[in-house]
């Protein structure tokens, strides 16, 4: 699977980092432009945007600590349900 980044959209594999040349005000567009999204990560770096995608188990290892954070509070007698 390939890398698309256009003016529209941007895809990443899992686990591809893009390398782009531009300046701060060229990375600060583009983040104003992700607004909240969490991938693709990007990063600037002299002269430099990162775009980076993570690798889907990095996901999976968040949901298994929220899971472990909500049994722990629920056997606390904390647990707070909506």
């Amino acid at each position: 699977m390939f890398a698309v980044v256009t003016l529209d959209t941007i895809h990443l594999p899992p686990g591809a980092v893009v390398r782009l040349l531009g300046s701060w005000q060229d990375y600060q567009a583009l983040n104003e432009q992700l607004g909240d999204r969490s991938s693709p990560r990007i990063k600037y770096r002299d002269g430099e945007i990162l775009l980076m995608a993570p690798l889907p188990e990095h996901g999976r290892k968040v949901s298994v600590i929220a899971d472990v954070v909500k049994v722990l509070l629920d056997h606390l007698g904390q647990a707070q349900y909506d």
